[in-house]
């Protein structure tokens, strides 16, 4: 493990600055100009070193907070914690990796998912999604297909970006784990229209809902059932 101070950390993320990069990840919303591949490899000699996330942290720089989330201990950050940290970030990837490498990991996860869904805020409204549709695909047990689908027909199509963004996955992964709530799932897609036309790159799936299911449903060899 390479024990590094927090300035000698913040001052090889400066050394890591390219303007190229900064002006590719600007168009997404992401205020920052380091290589993911050259944060990871950063992350990688650091190892996982909790107080050192928590210093990265609360510099509120974007690189920083990357790296933060690549060397913390999700299982170490309090629920309140958690959910402050969630607040304050604000830039898509924070946002997305603070879920994905977190929060998911949490044992504060499902509380904070539940409270998520029904918060005011659409960037936190995002994440209680996120972290729904993770559970529809690995711990579905306990919800309510209907339920959600009943939310996703009604608030799909006006949601903000980043909320719409997650309850359509959350929308594609019902219809692609829920056999019986396929054709629903299909329908809510098809009339809502929401991604229809979002540019896809060749070889990779469409986030039309619609589209989305079918194409997973097929790779598994499954019944269509639309």
């Amino acid at each position: 493990m390479a024990e590094m101070t927090l300035t000698e950390v913040m001052a090889e993320l400066a050394e890591l600055e390219d303007p190229k990069a900064r002006a590719v990840n600007e168009r997404h919303g992401d205020d920052h100009g380091v290589n993911l591949g050259r944060l990871r490899a950063l992350a990688k000699r650091l190892k996982t070193q909790q107080p050192l996330a928590r210093e990265l942290w609360r510099t509120g720089d974007t690189a920083a907070r990357l790296l933060a989330l690549l060397v913390c201990r999700p299982k170490a950050f309090e629920r309140d914690e958690l959910d402050a940290m969630l607040r304050e970030a604000r830039t898509p990837k924070v946002h997305d990796w603070l879920v994905n490498y977190a929060v998911k990991k949490s044992p504060h996860a499902e509380e904070l998912r539940l409270a998520w869904l029904a918060d005011p805020d659409p960037v936190v409204a995002a994440a209680g999604w996120a972290l729904t549709a993770e559970r529809v695909v690995k711990s579905p047990a306990g919800l309510n297909p209907a339920g959600l689908l009943d939310v996703i027909e009604a608030e799909l199509k006006d949601a903000p970006d980043r909320l719409q963004w997650a309850m359509n996955t959350c929308l594609a992964q019902i219809g692609i784990e829920y056999p019986a709530h396929r054709a629903r799932a299909v329908a809510v897609g098809e009339r809502l229209g929401v991604l229809k036309d979002y540019p896809t790159s060749p070889g990779c799936t469409s986030p039309f809902a619609p589209v989305w299911i079918a194409e997973i449903v097929r790779r598994r060899g499954g019944p269509q059932a639309l």
